[in-house]
């Protein structure tokens, strides 16, 4: 089995593990801080704990870092990056909008993951990718949008705005009273998975929080699809796949609108 296969599977246990307790008292009781500094609740421990029992049951057991368990040490050589659940907040007041998020990678770099699948566990649709053989959604391939310069009114960039600080909360007020559709849905690697589909036409977070293990499988599923994703200093994005690794970025189907919104940004 091809390793992208297990992420498939490993995300599917996850769906069927979890998907009755979204939304319950069950589901949300609280346990020890995760490795991330976030409180665990019960959805994410069993969507690790389905992970692995996979990862146990394929025979394939490299090095593992999630936001619960921290940096397991494998048997063998690579990495996988799990977030069981992104959107966990989401998923625990019921909101329809969260994914598990799953990539593997032979070294501990962001742009070295290879395979990688964000599965959509309110609708069932998977998302995936594999390194320089293209992004898809249940089977059909995915670009970003083909509009290479759409008007301000048509426009729909999402902005990660949680938690966002004063200073740049200013610093983006001018792009957010430009622009008429500002959407912010709370699952990060969700979002850009939508970017990948077109749905969205940028895709924006610039508060220094997004860690690397929410951003592994998708960065990938964004770059096969024909994304640039760019760091605020306009580098490619890059960081270490680690628990404590953090990030802004902005992620843009062409170069253009990646001009039009530094040059709206303070």
């Amino acid at each position: 089995m091809s390793i992208l296969e297990i992420l498939k599977e490993c995300a599917l246990n996850v769906y069927d593990n979890t998907k009755d307790l979204i939304g319950t008292a069950e589901g949300k009781e609280k346990f020890e801080m995760g490795a991330g500094g976030d409180v665990s609740t019960k959805i994410d421990l069993i969507a690790e704990r389905s992970v692995f029992d996979i990862l146990k049951k394929s025979n394939f057991v490299p090095n593992v870092v999630g936001e619960e368990c921290g940096f397991v040490e494998g048997r063998e050589t690579g990495l996988i990056v799990m977030d069981g659940v992104d959107g966990t907040t989401n998923a625990n007041c019921g909101l329809p909008f969260y994914c598990c998020s799953l990539a593997y990678s032979p070294d501990m770099n962001l742009t070295s993951v290879t395979d990688s699948v964000v599965f959509n566990l309110v609708s069932g649709d998977i998302f995936y990718a594999s390194k320089s053989k293209g992004s898809f959604m249940n089977g059909k391939r995915l670009y970003t949008s083909k509009e290479p310069s759409p008007t301000i009114n048509e426009m729909v960039i999402g902005l990660n705005i949680s938690g966002l600080s004063k200073e740049h909360f200013a610093s983006i007020s001018n792009l957010v009273s430009s622009v008429s559709h500002i959407r912010h849905l709370g699952a990060n690697a969700l979002e850009l998975c939508y970017f990948a589909r077109g749905s969205i036409d940028a895709y924006i977070d610039i508060r220094e929080k997004i860690r690397s293990i929410d951003m592994a499988a998708c960065y990938l599923i964004a770059k096969e699809a024909g994304g640039l994703i760019f760091d605020t200093y306009g580098n490619e994005l890059n960081c270490k796949l680690s628990v404590n690794s953090r990030m802004s970025f902005i992620a843009v189907a062409n170069i253009e609108m990646y001009n039009w919104i530094k040059s709206l940004m303070k």
